[in-house]
């Protein structure tokens, strides 16, 4: 019982970090149809950045200024890269996001080198909170889960209650009459990619601690949200939340388990970064349009 309670908390805590980042990727392709292989280059960026702030200022004002430094770089990719290469096609937006990836990644090899960074949790964040059974509980896992909650509850009431959201659904399906009621559409573009550049930025800020800030930490989390975005269903925020947790708690429950696998003489933790693939397929394979798509006419 007590494994599985705090297993149940981890595999929540990883699945709401893998929706901050999910949930920007899914903004991005809604809206523009550009599926952004650059996207966990920003969580890497978020994670640079909040160490560096962190080093001056501390780690609460990084917690604001990172990801706000990561929607602007976003916008900036948008304005003058993207928007410039999408009358070309998804073929030539998809290799501008390639390339900008690898772009990053030189970025940060030259300011920070190749080896990890010192990102630490703060002081104050460090240390148990309760005690579940007879395991002490981090706070700094509490505090993660407290965040992607309230980056949940903030997108939610953005995209329903504000009225830039309510342009932002509009676009997603009927561009050209927004744009007839006057409404500046590649704006709305611009400030769609920088916000999804921002939660990816935020999730590296409280996952970059949490986890390892080095230069391969993109290249490690970004096959995992593109199958996160394929299960979910392309597009469905609530099926990216949905996959998100279902893929957190079942890497996390699967690497605590020894058990031996049938047949292939592996257990299932060696097994387990597999595992997130091998749903992928079978939902492909099962239900294509994912979790909660909607099947394109």
């Amino acid at each position: 019982m007590e494994f599985l309670a705090v297993q149940l908390l981890n595999g929540i805590s990883y699945g709401l970090l893998l929706f901050m980042l999910s949930s920007g990727l899914t903004l991005v392709f809604s809206l523009m149809g550009v599926l952004n292989f650059a996207h966990a280059s920003f969580y890497m960026l978020g994670a640079y950045v909040a160490y560096q702030v962190s080093s001056y200022i501390g780690f609460y004002p990084a917690l604001v200024i990172a990801p706000l430094l990561v929607a602007g770089i976003g916008m900036l990719v948008e304005r003058f890269g993207l928007r410039k290469v999408h009358r070309y096609g998804h073929v030539a937006e998809l290799l501008f996001t390639f390339g900008l990836a690898y772009l990053i990644e030189e970025a940060v090899h030259l300011v920070w080198g190749r080896a990890a960074v010192e990102y630490r949790i703060p002081g104050s964040l460090d240390g148990p909170l309760f005690e579940v059974f007879t395991s002490e509980y981090p706070t700094y896992r509490v505090f993660m889960m407290l965040v992607s909650v309230a980056m949940l509850v903030s997108i939610w009431l953005a995209l329903t209650r504000t009225r830039i959201g309510l342009v932002i659904q509009a676009a997603l399906t009927h561009p050209q009459t927004v744009e007839a009621l006057g409404h500046n559409v590649p704006r709305v573009f611009m400030l769609v990619f920088g916000g999804g550049a921002a939660l990816a930025g935020l999730a590296g800020v409280i996952g970059g601690n949490a986890f390892v800030t080095e230069p391969g930490m993109a290249a490690a989390v970004g096959p995992i949200i593109f199958v996160v975005v394929v299960v979910g269903g392309m597009g469905s925020l609530a099926g990216a939340f949905i996959a998100s947790l279902l893929i957190g708690c079942l890497q996390t429950f699967s690497v605590g388990l020894d058990w031996m696998v049938p047949w292939l003489g592996i257990t299932v933790a060696q097994s387990a970064p597999v595992l997130p693939y091998l749903l992928m397929v079978l939902i492909l394979i099962f239900r294509p349009r994912g979790l909660l798509g909607t099947r394109e006419n």
